[in-house]
């Protein structure tokens, strides 16, 4: 019985050690099968330097185009800031020589815009071909640096003391005023002046002014009404001029083409 037992005990034991060691074994080929293959001993390392290189590359690449962008920015930036520099500068310039040299600025002033306008009037009709008369631009430049520059000046001052208020009612009485008074008056001075340097006689310019004084004052009536309102309702005194010089580039073409007419003969009056 006793060595029946001992056979017993020994079989179980054989028995459990070999289904250990075929628990084990299956143990190792699964995870074997289902294991990462190991990389070679070099691989790690170069797969890194290579990344870092890219890496490197890249940041290169980066600094580079904000590098490139940058400067375009900044040279955009100081271009749009030296040309609006230098426009302010112009303008800040001419008000300054407004108030420090109120009559030569605006009598220079005046010169060059009867100049510009006397031009466009005789390419208006027909300078281009027939050539241009530059004695008479010189004329209309005096006349715009003599008369017009300083008589504009003074004027807007006066008005301006008399009815300091830029209401509708003062609008309207200084626009009135420059119908009834200043205007007429002017024209004639351009108109005798003119004839008188183009070597018109005393009976000759009366009969220039008869022929088309009438004429030129009804076309600056329905031409210069809404230019004074403009200048005298929003326009600063000192600026008043410039603004009225201006307006008066379009008037002075008019008005270069009435004083280039022929003179009116003594016998036809």
């Amino acid at each position: 019985m006793a060595a029946a037992a001992a056979a017993t005990s020994t079989k179980n034991g054989l028995l459990r050690t070999l289904r250990r060691s075929h628990l084990h074994c299956s143990r190792r080929q699964y995870f074997s099968k289902h294991s990462i293959p190991e990389s070679p001993i070099g691989a790690p390392k170069e797969i890194g330097n290579h990344v870092a290189r890219q890496l490197q590359q890249s940041k290169w690449s980066s600094r580079f185009s904000h590098s490139i962008l940058r400067k375009g920015k900044d040279l955009e930036f100081s271009s749009n800031r030296s040309s609006s520099s230098w426009k302010f500068g112009l303008v800040g310039w001419y008000l300054g020589m407004i108030k420090s040299r109120p009559v030569t600025t605006k009598s220079l002033t005046s010169a060059f815009i009867y100049t510009a306008a006397d031009l466009s009037s005789q390419t208006i009709v027909g300078g281009s071909t027939e050539g241009y008369d530059l004695v008479r631009t010189l004329r209309m430049a005096g006349y715009g640096m003599l008369i017009i520059g300083p008589s504009l000046h003074y004027w807007f001052n006066f008005v301006s003391r008399v009815f300091p208020k830029r209401d509708l009612l003062s609008t309207f009485t200084k626009m009135a005023l420059g119908q009834t008074i200043y205007g007429p008056t002017v024209t004639v001075v351009f108109f005798s002046a003119n004839a008188a340097l183009q070597g018109e006689s005393g009976s000759e310019i009366v009969g220039r002014l008869k022929r088309d004084l009438v004429p030129t004052l009804l076309s600056g009536v329905m031409y210069w009404p809404v230019c004074d309102f403009v200048t005298f309702r929003f326009i600063p005194v000192h600026l008043q001029p410039l603004v009225s010089n201006s307006f008066s580039y379009l008037w002075t073409v008019y008005l270069t083409y009435m004083a280039s007419l022929g003179k009116v003969s003594i016998t036809d009056q």
